[in-house]
């Protein structure tokens, strides 16, 4: 398998044949878009929990107050 390898140095392979910029960017676009699909659904969930939970706690909070004095 290691005779198939293309490159002669770690240099040349960081410089691809010419086309290091568009593959590194390639690359680097890519590691963005995993790190998004991964961060931002958690993200999204905290915020979706703290609504709930604020939303529950609003909800309790109103019906302690529509409850009669003698319920409580």
């Amino acid at each position: 398998m290691l005779d198939v390898i293309q490159f002669s140095s770690f240099s040349e392979f960081l410089h691809m044949g010419g086309y290091a910029f568009n593959v590194w960017s390639v690359y680097g676009l890519f590691a963005v878009f995993i790190m998004a699909n991964l961060f931002l659904p958690l993200r999204k969930k905290q915020q979706i929990l703290k609504e709930q939970k604020r939303r529950l706690l609003f909800s309790e909070a109103a019906d302690d107050a529509q409850a009669p004095a003698g319920d409580k």
